[in-house]
């Protein structure tokens, strides 16, 4: 079944979808759709776009501004990946289009011959994402926009009606045109780490390690013991993207493990 939205309210829908997984630091507004141009690239520093699968053709793409993009390159836990600070985003806009997205990749914008057009393989519909700036903007193919199917998991995708910031209004169609938000650009204050409180990190809280060579490792059975290079009573590390950031004692927890924190590690000894 398709959606009944008409392609204006469905980029809105996937626009709003995609702001509630994006790190920002104030909550993001829409600002009104506006026809794709290629020089929509300039107005931001970077960002991930994202293939679709479930029968939904296209991709949908996220560009970011120049603070979030900054915050992700010093970041105390090291430089953060664009395309996964952005993936839940757009993982978010693909379920409001009845689609799955796949791995997200990092967009170079300021590549030499760089086209937003050729990326999205096709015109295409741009949305803002107004915080105390321009912070975002999320790109959908229109032909993506026509072929969308009912949305999936619908009851984590939020269904806010789009506010009278996100109303549709009339903007030149030629595709060559300069990209003009359809609103002023205040002021915006010095931001830092706080942009980075939305970002999904991958935590694993290690035991201990060892070395084996191929022919132990192809001997290992069922109950097999293998000896790591910690004492018994040590303290497990607690991984954050591979990076050591703190140690601590595993403890049960309503019959689930759990690590109780025992030491933060300083940022030199943990590289």
């Amino acid at each position: 079944m398709t959606t009944a939205l008409d392609p204006t309210e469905l980029a809105l829908a996937v626009a709003e979808a995609a702001a509630q997984s994006l790190p920002a630091v104030t909550p993001l507004t829409l600002g009104p759709v506006q026809p794709g141009s290629p020089h929509v690239a300039a107005a931001f520093a970077g960002g991930a776009i994202a293939d679709l699968d479930g029968g939904v053709p296209g991709s949908v793409a996220i560009l970011i501004g120049k603070e979030l993009v900054d915050a992700l390159a010093s970041s105390p836990l090291g430089d953060l990946d664009v395309a996964a600070a952005v993936q839940p985003a757009i993982d978010a806009a693909a379920l409001r289009l009845g689609a799955r997205a796949q791995g997200a990749r990092t967009l170079d914008l300021g590549a030499d011959g760089f086209d937003i057009a050729t990326e999205l393989g096709a015109t295409f519909s741009t949305v803002p994402l107004i915080g105390l700036g321009i912070a975002a903007a999320v790109l959908v193919p229109d032909s993506t926009l026509a072929g969308a199917r009912e949305p999936l998991a619908a009851e984590d995708i939020a269904a806010a009606a789009p506010t009278d910031s996100a109303a549709t209004h009339e903007t030149p169609s030629a595709l060559d045109a300069p990209f003009v938000p359809a609103f002023g650009t205040p002021a915006v204050p010095p931001r830092g780490l706080e942009l980075l409180h939305g970002v999904d990190m991958e935590v694993t809280v290690e035991l201990g390690r060892t070395r084996m060579t191929v022919r132990d490792l192809l001997a290992l059975t069922p109950g097999a013991v293998l000896e790591l290079d910690r004492a018994a009573g040590s303290p497990a590390d607690l991984l954050v993207n591979g990076r050591l950031v703190a140690r601590g004692e595993v403890v049960v927890v309503d019959e689930d493990f759990g690590l109780r924190v025992t030491e933060i590690v300083d940022a030199a000894a943990a590289v």
